[in-house]
């Protein structure tokens, strides 16, 4: 797809994230154009207000094989991802997957095999990779302003009430969905990971407490880094009456950052051993997203993406196969958790319960 013209797109799934796509897509409409949409639950095509050239489905396999599209975008519950994309690759040239990519570590690895045999492109939603603070505390990282990193910290302080699980079968189940470190404070854990490095081992305590739900309400884990630094996670549904924060915190010899708000969007902390010029700017300029945090990291994400399909940008941008590094963390917490004690890295084997 280099001759610039625009990336045809289908969306699978209609439910709490559509919006978001939606808009991410048509925000950057010179570059992409969404032609279908489909949703085995009918009433969810009927009911959204869209323009008539959209054809709407029931099947996603009939969908493709009607439409041709360049791309699909795969938003539906986490249990169902690993079939929906086998069924893909091979079919378009790009699949694009909120995350998680897949529950099991081995359907990771499978299908990445696969792409790879097809020269099919997979990616995974990462909005939060792109929320202002977050861009600006990576740079500093990258200019070495923090020194030697010591700690890392992230925590997800959200309100899910008993109603949310009951929307839907598969929330807060092993086979579907996982609990709130899979699906809530996935994305932190990316960032995390992003700035942290990859984890070396872990211990991990979880708890149901107020939900009617097989996995986990409430995590907290410590890690430690292969770099020698530690970190501790704090992961809940379960604050009352309604949400706190999504945060992370990166601390070290040379320099502190914090980024809060309710998704990491909102500079906290910006404080070094050596100011430069630039951090006025950044206070003032990369403090918080725009009001609508989520719409903004989505239609930063697909501006990237297309830049990244289009072949002009050399850019880490968050594959399939970078996302299993956050999973094998999540899989590690869920075994420590089982054993009741610390957990190395590279895991041996999966935590077989999930997905």
């Amino acid at each position: 797809m280099n001759n610039k013209k625009k990336i045809t797109v289908c969306i699978i799934g209609c439910g709490r994230i559509f919006k978001r796509h939606f808009s991410a897509i048509n925000d950057n409409f010179n570059k992409f154009d969404l032609v279908a949409i489909c949703d085995k639950n009918l009433d969810k095509t009927k009911n959204l207000q869209l323009d008539k050239n959209i054809k709407k489905f029931q099947n996603y396999v009939e969908m493709v094989a009607s439409v041709n599209p360049d791309m699909v975008s795969v938003l539906v519950d986490s249990g169902s991802h690993y079939q929906i994309v086998k069924e893909l690759i091979g079919k378009v040239k790009v699949v694009v997957v909120e995350k998680p990519f897949t529950l099991k570590l081995s359907h990771t690895d499978e299908l990445v095999e696969m792409a790879k045999k097809t020269k099919t492109s997979l990616f995974v939603v990462k909005q939060n990779r792109y929320n202002l603070p977050v861009l600006a505390a990576e740079n500093a990282l990258a200019l070495g302003r923090l020194g030697k990193l010591l700690l890392g910290t992230i925590r997800v302080r959200w309100s899910r009430h008993q109603p949310y699980y009951d929307q839907a079968k598969w929330r807060g189940t092993w086979w579907g969905d996982g609990g709130v470190i899979t699906n809530q404070a996935s994305h932190h854990l990316d960032l995390l990971l992003k700035f942290m490095g990859p984890a070396k081992r872990v211990s991990a305590i979880a708890k149901t407490h107020l939900a009617d739900i097989e996995t986990e309400d409430t995590l907290v884990a410590l890690i430690e880094f292969e770099n020698g630094a530690v970190g501790t996670i704090e992961a809940t549904t379960a604050t009352r009456p309604s949400d706190l924060e999504g945060s992370i915190s990166i601390l070290g010899s040379k320099g502190s950052v914090e980024i809060g708000g309710f998704a990491v969007n909102r500079l906290q902390t910006w404080k070094f051993d050596e100011e430069i010029e630039e951090d006025k700017y950044t206070i003032k300029n990369a403090s918080e997203n725009p009001p609508d945090v989520y719409g903004f990291g989505h239609q930063r994400y697909y501006e990237t993406l297309y830049d990244v399909i289009e072949g002009d940008l050399v850019s880490s941008f968050p594959s399939a196969e970078e996302s299993r590094k956050s999973l094998e963390l999540i899989h590690a917490i869920y075994k420590s958790v089982e054993i009741s004690g610390f957990v190395d890295l590279p895991l041996k084997e999966e935590f077989d319960r999930l997905g």
